[in-house]
C-alpha cells in the first residue's frame, strides 16, 4: 500500500479534541493522509472555554521538529496557536532551515494565525504575534484568518458588526488583503464562518499581480462550532499535500467543514466540536 502524505500539526493541546493538535490528527486521517504533531502549549479547557495555558519549552518544541523532519517526510504543515514568542520564533527558525533545504513542504505550509479564543482566552502573547507579522507571514504560503485576525494581524481599526452583507464586507475585506500582502503575505483565506454571508474570500499575490476568489457560503446555526479555523486549515493542508491547486483545495477545506458541522452532535455544556470523521460514523451496538 502507498504511504500516505504527512501533515505537521504545530498548534496547542486542547484535551476536549475540538481543536488542536487532536483535532487536526482526525481531520487528516478523515482526508486520507497522517498528521505528526508537534504541541506547543498545553490547554486547561472544555467546551465551555479556554481555563489555563502552559507554553511548552522552546528547547523542546525545536527538538521535536528536528527530529521529526529527520524521520518522516512531511509534505504539509498546520501552524496554529503558538503562545509565546519564543515558540514562535523556534518555528520561523524551522521553516527558514526546511526552505533552505528544499524539502517537500515546501510550497504547502498553511499559517491559522490563532490569535485569541473564542471565549476570548489570549492565544498568543504580544511578542508571539510580532513574529507571526514579521517573520511567519512572509514565510508561510498561505495564511488562513478569520476577519477579526485579518484585522489584528494588518494593525487596523476592529471590525464591522458580524452581521452587514457580502457587499459591505467585501471592500474591507479587499484593504485587509491587501495590507497582508504588503507585508509579505503570498496568498490569504478570509474566512467567513463567523460572517453572516460566510462567504471565504482567497486572495494571491504573484509577480506584482493579485488574484482573488470568493467562496460562496451558507451560515450554519450549529453549537457544534468549536475548532472550525483548525479543521479548515488542516483540511487545506491536506489538500496541498495531494497535488490539489490552491482554489481547489480551499473549496475542499471549506466543503469539508461544512459537513462537519452539519453531521455534528451535542457534545458538553459549552460550543461543541464538529464532527471531523463524519464520513466513518458508525452506529452504536
Amino acid at each position: 500500500m502507498a504511504s500516505k502524505p504527512v501533515i505537521l500539526s504545530i498548534a496547542g493541546y486542547d484535551p476536549s479534541s475540538g481543536a488542536g493538535i487532536t483535532a487536526d490528527v482526525k481531520t487528516a486521517a478523515a482526508l486520507g493522509c497522517f498528521a505528526v504533531t508537534c504541541p506547543t502549549a498545553l490547554t486547561v479547557q472544555t467546551t465551555q472555554g479556554v481555563l489555563r495555558i502552559e507554553p511548552v519549552r522552546p528547547e523542546v518544541v525545536r527538538a521535536t521538529l528536528l527530529h521529526l523532519a529527520e524521520d518522516v517526510k512531511i509534505t504539509a504543515v498546520r501552524i496554529g496557536m503558538l503562545g509565546t514568542g519564543d515558540v514562535a520564533n523556534v518555528v520561523a527558525d524551522f521553516l527558514e532551515s526546511s526552505a533552505e533545504r528544499n524539502n517537500n513542504m515546501h510550497n504547502n505550509v498553511v499559517l491559522d494565525p490563532v490569535i485569541r479564543s473564542s471565549s476570548g482566552a489570549d492565544l498568543v502573547d504580544r511578542e508571539g504575534l510580532a513574529v507571526i507579522r514579521e517573520r511567519l507571514l512572509p514565510l508561510c504560503d498561505v495564511v488562513t484568518p478569520n476577519l477579526a485576525e485579518a484585522a489584528e494581524l494588518a494593525g487596523a481599526s476592529p471590525d464591522a458588526a458580524e452581521d452587514s452583507d457580502w457587499e459591505a464586507t467585501l471592500p474591507r475585506v479587499r484593504d485587509l488583503a491587501a495590507r497582508l500582502h504588503e507585508m509579505g503575505c503570498r496568498a490569504l483565506v478570509i474566512t467567513g464562518g463567523d460572517q453572516r454571508s460566510a462567504n471565504d474570500y482567497l486572495s494571491v499575490c504573484q509577480d506584482g499581480r493579485t488574484e482573488e476568489h470568493v467562496f460562496p457560503g451558507t451560515r450554519l446555526e450549529s453549537n457544534s462550532t468549536h475548532g472550525t479555523g483548525c479543521a479548515f486549515a488542516t483540511a487545506l493542508a491536506c489538500g496541498l499535500a495531494r497535488g490539489r491547486r490552491l482554489p481547489e483545495a480551499v473549496k475542499d477545506a471549506k466543503e469539508y467543514v461544512r459537513k462537519a458541522i452539519a453531521a455534528s452532535y451535542s457534545l458538553g455544556k459549552g460550543t461543541g466540536p464538529m464532527n471531523h470523521l463524519f464520513g466513518l460514523d458508525v452506529e452504536n451496538g
